[in-house]
């Protein structure tokens, strides 16, 4: 869907939603829940780093939550859900801009 993530073990402690923070100290976006739209059952977490080349397989990587963006959404369409996922990268780079943590 053009948004590379790393897929790991979603907190039990931690409520589900769309966040912003840092993975190897690098601006990030964290979701975690069950992904409703594509009917999965199994809650998880994906961290997508903002402007990352490179390969995270088999590399462990350190995820600090800044701050919640959102709830867990379903759409109805994969399509729906592309253009909220640029949306929330909009408002994850504003985030970052405004507080000085951009690449």
């Amino acid at each position: 869907m053009g948004f590379p993530t790393a897929n790991i073990d979603a907190p039990k402690e931690m409520e589900d939603g769309l966040y912003v923070g840092l993975a190897n100290a690098k601006p990030s976006l964290i979701f975690v829940g069950i992904a409703q739209t594509f009917g999965e059952t199994k809650r998880f977490a994906e961290v997508y780093i903002l402007d990352f080349t490179g390969d995270l397989y088999d590399q462990e990587i350190e995820v600090e939550i800044i701050r919640k963006l959102r709830e867990n959404m379903k759409f109805d369409s994969e399509s729906e859900l592309v253009e909220q996922m640029k949306a929330d990268e909009l408002l994850a780079r504003e985030f970052f801009t405004s507080y000085n943590l951009s690449n």
